[in-house]
Order: C-alpha cells, then sequence, then structure tokens
C-alpha cells in the first residue's frame, strides 16, 4: 500500500484518543514500507501518555523513536509493532518484523529500524520484545550473584517477565510478590508460588520493584538485608511517590538504583548495544511460557475503546492490538 491513506492512532486529550487518517508515503532508498499485523499496549508508559501525566521535565526523554506530537497531547505514541514489509531492500521483502512504531496500520521506516523476527515467534508473542528488553536491562542492573535471594515486587507483565528469566539463575531464592491473588496462575506457569507482601521472607540480596505502588518500594526495602540493593523499574510518571528514608534504612546501608530500557545497562554497555540486547529478547521469546502474558486481543478500529478500557481496569498484562 503506497498510495491513498493510512491509519494511525493519536492521543488528543486526557484519557481520549480517536483513530486518524494521514497521507500514505513510498519507501525510499535504504527506507521499508510496512503493513502492520499486530501492535501490543505498555500499560506502564502508554497509559500514562493516555492519562496525559507525562511530567514535563522528562518529555524528551520519554520520546518514543517514531514518536509525531508532543506531550501531552496530541501526540502519536507507541513502540512495539510487528508487522510484514511489503517494500523496501529485497533482504527485508515479505519478512515479519519488529520495529519501535506507534500504532499505525502502514508506516515507513529506515530498513535500519527493524528487526527480522525468528520463525519460532508468533506474531502476537514478538510485541512482547521491548518488555523483555527491559526485563534484560533490569537483571544486567541487579547483576544478580550466584546464591543471592532475590525478591520481585510486583506480578505485573515487567516483573512477571524478570522473574521468568531469574527462574534460570542460580539464586539461593526468589520470590514473587504481589497483592492481587488474581496473579497466582501466571505466577504458576512460571513455576514460581505468588507470594502475599505479609508472607515475603526478609534479607534478601536484592529486590526487583515493579509494582509503581508507594505501599511495594517501602515493602521492598523492608524485605533486604543490610547493604541489600533495590533496582527501581517503575515509572511513576506525575507522581511523586513517598519514599522510607527513615527508620532502618542508613543503618543498614541500603541502596536504591534506578534501571531504565533508553540505555543499555552500564555493566554491558562497553560490549552491548540495543540492537545486540533485542537480538537477546527474541532468542528468549522463543519459550512459550511468554504466552502467558498476552491476556487480551482486541482489533485497531476499537483502540480509543481498549485504551480507556485498560486505563480503568489495569488487571490485563499485555494487549494485542490486531490490525487483521
Amino acid at each position: 500500500m503506497s498510495s491513498g491513506s493510512w491509519t494511525a492512532y493519536w492521543t488528543v486529550g486526557r484519557r481520549r484518543g480517536e483513530l486518524r487518517r494521514e497521507p500514505s508515503v513510498s519507501a525510499g532508498h535504504d527506507e521499508v514500507l510496512v503493513r502492520a499485523v499486530c501492535s501490543g499496549i505498555s500499560r506502564g508508559t502508554e497509559l500514562l501518555v493516555h492519562a496525559g501525566e507525562v511530567p514535563y521535565e522528562v518529555a524528551d526523554e520519554m520520546r518514543a523513536p517514531f514518536q509525531v506530537g508532543e506531550f501531552p497531547w496530541p501526540v502519536k505514541y507507541g513502540y512495539l509493532s510487528v508487522g510484514v514489509v511489503e517494500a523496501g531492500p529485497s533482504s527485508l521483502r515479505g519478512r515479519r518484523v519488529f520495529s519501535l512504531h506507534p500504532h499505525q496500520d502502514h508506516y515507513v521506516v529506515p530498513a535500519s529500524a527493524v528487526t527480522v523476527i525468528p520463525e519460532d515467534v508468533p506474531n502476537d508473542r514478538a510485541v512482547l520484545a521491548g518488555a523483555v528488553e527491559t526485563a534484560i536491562n533490569a537483571i544486567w542492573d541487579a547483576a544478580p550473584r550466584l546464591g543471592d535471594r532475590v525478591a520481585v515486587i510486583g506480578a505485573g507483565m515487567i516483573g512477571g517477565i524478570v522473574a521468568q528469566l531469574l527462574t534460570s539463575f542460580p539464586l539461593g531464592r526468589l520470590q514473587l510478590v504481589d497483592i492481587n491473588p488474581a496473579r497466582a496462575g501466571l505466577a504458576e506457569a512460571l513455576g514460581l508460588p505468588l507470594i502475599a507482601p505479609q508472607d515475603a521472607v526478609g534479607d534478601c540480596d536484592l529486590v526487583l520493584h515493579c509494582s509503581a505502588s508507594e505501599a511495594g518500594l517501602s515493602r521492598g526495602l523492608s524485605l533486604l538485608g543490610s547493604e541489600g540493593e533495590l533496582i527501581e523499574l517503575s515509572w511513576y510518571g506525575s507522581r511523586q511517590p513517598r519514599v522510607p528514608l527513615g527508620a532502618t534504612f542508613h543503618a543498614r546501608r541500603l541502596a536504591i538504583r534506578a534501571s531504565q530500557v533508553g540505555a543499555v545497562a552500564a555493566a554491558r554497555r562497553g560490549r552491548r548495544t540495543t540492537a545486540d540486547r533485542l537480538r537477546l529478547a527474541f532468542k528468549l521469546l522463543a519459550d512459550p511460557v511468554f504466552d502467558h502474558f498476552l491476556t487480551g486481543h482486541s482489533p485497531f478500529p476499537e483502540l480509543p475503546q481498549t485504551l480507556e478500557r485498560l486505563y480503568t481496569e489495569r488487571d490485563d498484562l499485555c494487549e494485542v492490538i490486531d490490525y487483521e
């Protein structure tokens, strides 16, 4: 489809989006025309964009690679797109690819901006690549050691994937902690029990916090042993959570460190690129266990209503948007 118009999703107001027709363009030299097959909704960041809660101070840092417009709105945002190359270099034509592009049925991007999806990764599972990258980066940041006692706080999409990757490590103990008993099925699929916050065992070497809540952050710090470290994966947008730095925080010499997927973790930055990290994510996605993170499918024409539903319900993991 190289003539006529395409359809893209735009956030146009607080908790309000719409589908807009846009003029199509042809792929130029070293570009590809992609026909979208499905895309994924990044619950944390995209719901903050949906609500207009991206802080002005970090608006530039939070731009998606192919974002159009400025926060809060109108803005075309998103970064988990799977499609088929319809025009471009012969080596890519007809191949299934992943791109960090917003929700749109056709688009043109540089050929270097797409990653070929391995044959053993289905289309819908491929939209999880961004979340798996985030989890890989967090584990590189955390650097767990042999025999470590580790807790993951928050059994959502990111926390669950972090826990799944950590199951292959020779840890002394791994706890997946969440207040929602409905997450027990996911935990069971990962081969882990779901532990309520009050039942979690302390003296942890590492805590990876993914709940985006004050209570989860506080509980995570309380689970650390002396000189333990909490890796913060949650992004709070314009909220400013209280952090319990009183009581024994200083006496136990605890540490809090942020992990963010925008740059490769410092411990690997000299030897890995973002492309290397994405290839690793796709290698891991060959495992069907990741299908447990796909909790819903919705058609592209209903995306405005779907985002509002997800904002209201806040219980799904990854919603897949189908274009065909």
